[in-house]
């Protein structure tokens, strides 16, 4: 394939195929890739700004019956060191978060058989009712499929009856590679492919904001993390223009410490020139999805201000008490003048900004 053509193509935000996708790259230099992608940023956000915010991750529970071998945080049912966070546990986290000038609770957890949608709403409800302000960025594609198959009831119904009760936004967790020869190996338990975009293609209907993201760097191929891409972009471009659909990509490698994949397969380690090209390959592919998120916490402070310069706009969160992957292996943090001085050293300007990516003051601590 002609590469000049197709770089030139994705510079006019044209969508290029799976087999476009994989040859740039597979047979571009880094350094190509990177400037490419690079100008494709400044085009979307020619202020220099790098986006980041304030939020705070909570675990609803950890019981969880996905199956997930990547994952050392969940629990079985009747397994020693379950829990579920109870009310005052909320109270006394969201006040921490609100001192932090943190607006926004990250609500995820594990996949319990026994919760049903009155479970979520309910908490929702009581977290709505004593913190109006704060927003709820809250379970992802699989909780949903899980919640519509113990009720019986469709997505829509489902997501319908959330937002009643207080969800504010839908988070892409639970991707990983949306490949089902790959999830049948890696979480056995959760939505497969086609259900996960089916949720956002009813998220996105009903106007919700959302986020997409892709684990990588286990069992699957190239081709799988393109075509990923490829599904993301598709499911976007079927969205109302009047609704936000996915308002970031978020790729990271995968945590894979102690884990059972890690004792199964041999995972090599995603060196941060891999990391940087994804970061750029996703921008260069996902030409309707406006952000692209560096994901500090796994990769690190270096590599995160490389990927300012080959694609990324966005450092994410602070990420105030992140469980997962850190159970897995990951131990980057950063606080909020860490983030910022970060930005300014990879030559930006840092601008805190809500989930919907709309540009907020900084709250005052």
């Amino acid at each position: 394939m002609n590469l000049d053509k197709l770089f030139i193509r994705a510079l006019n935000f044209e969508p290029l195929s799976l087999e476009e996708g994989l040859a740039l790259y597979t047979e571009a230099s880094t350094p190509e890739l990177i400037i490419v992608a690079d100008q494709l940023r400044k085009i979307l956000h020619p202020d220099n700004n790098v986006t980041w915010m304030i939020d705070r991750n909570i675990n609803i529970t950890n019981v969880c019956i996905s199956g997930c071998k990547f994952c050392n945080f969940h629990r079985k049912l009747n397994e020693e060191g379950t829990y579920t966070t109870t009310f005052d546990e909320y109270k006394e986290k969201i006040e921490s978060m609100i001192r932090l000038g943190g607006r926004q609770l990250l609500l995820q957890g594990g996949m319990h058989p026994k919760y049903g949608l009155n479970f979520y709403t309910d908490l929702f409800r009581q977290l709505k009712q004593n913190f109006p302000t704060v927003k709820l960025h809250a379970l992802g594609p699989p909780e949903i499929v899980h919640i519509a198959r113990k009720e019986r009831m469709t997505y829509r119904e489902v997501l319908e009856k959330l937002i009643e009760s207080g969800l504010d936004s839908l988070p892409g967790a639970g991707a990983e590679i949306l490949s089902d020869r790959v999830r049948k190996v890696i979480s056995p338990g959760k939505a497969c492919t086609g259900e996960w975009l089916d949720v956002m293609r009813e998220a996105h209907k009903l106007g919700m904001v959302t986020s997409a993201t892709m684990m990588f760097g286990h069992i699957e191929t190239l081709e799988e993390r393109i075509r990923h891409l490829v599904n993301l972009r598709e499911v976007q471009a079927e969205k109302p223009y009047s609704s936000p659909g996915f308002t970031a990509f978020i790729p990271w490698p995968i945590m894979s410490e102690g884990t059972e994949l890690g004792r199964e397969v041999t995972i090599a380690p995603i060196l941060p020139v891999e990391y940087v090209r994804t970061i750029a390959i996703s921008r260069i592919m996902l030409n309707n999805i406006n952000n692209i998120q560096a994901s500090w916490l796994t990769v690190g402070k270096e590599t995160a201000q490389l990927c300012l310069h080959a694609g990324a706009n966005d450092l994410g969160s602070i990420m105030i008490e992140e469980n997962v992957v850190s159970a897995a292996g990951a131990s980057w943090k950063m606080d909020a003048a860490e983030i910022q001085k970060t930005i300014k050293e990879a030559g930006f300007k840092p601008q805190i900004r809500n989930q919907a990516y709309e540009y907020i003051e900084m709250p005052l601590s």
